[in-house]
């Protein structure tokens, strides 16, 4: 769902928001998902690449200290807190294969 959900290859943006605060980032606690998050950028790549679509630019850093957003960013597409709230993000329309298998790497 996560590579799904935008346009990876887009770098520093997202849409018409441009900059850093809207990269592409996965981050992860320890090797374990680290090794996930690289294999399943891996598959999506070669998806992508078969589309004729660019390179992934997605970040993978390890977590670190984490703090949350204020409360208003919270769940921002949720009826209840903002109903008209909108999301601008369209995917590259590239479905990621299901199944993520480690040796596929």
């Amino acid at each position: 769902m996560f590579w799904e959900g935008h346009d990876p290859p887009q770098g520093m943006r997202q849409g018409a928001d441009i900059g850093t605060q809207y990269r592409s980032m996965v981050l992860y606690a320890d090797e374990g998902q680290r090794v996930t998050a690289e294999a399943s950028a891996a598959v999506y790549q070669r998806a992508l690449s078969e589309a004729g679509r660019g390179a992934i630019t997605t970040e993978l850093a390890s977590l670190g200290e984490f703090y949350y957003a204020e409360d208003y960013h919270q769940q921002y597409l949720s009826d209840a807190k903002n109903p008209y709230g909108y999301c601008g993000l369209g995917g590259t329309g590239v479905s990621c294969p299901v199944g993520l298998k480690l040796a596929e790497q």
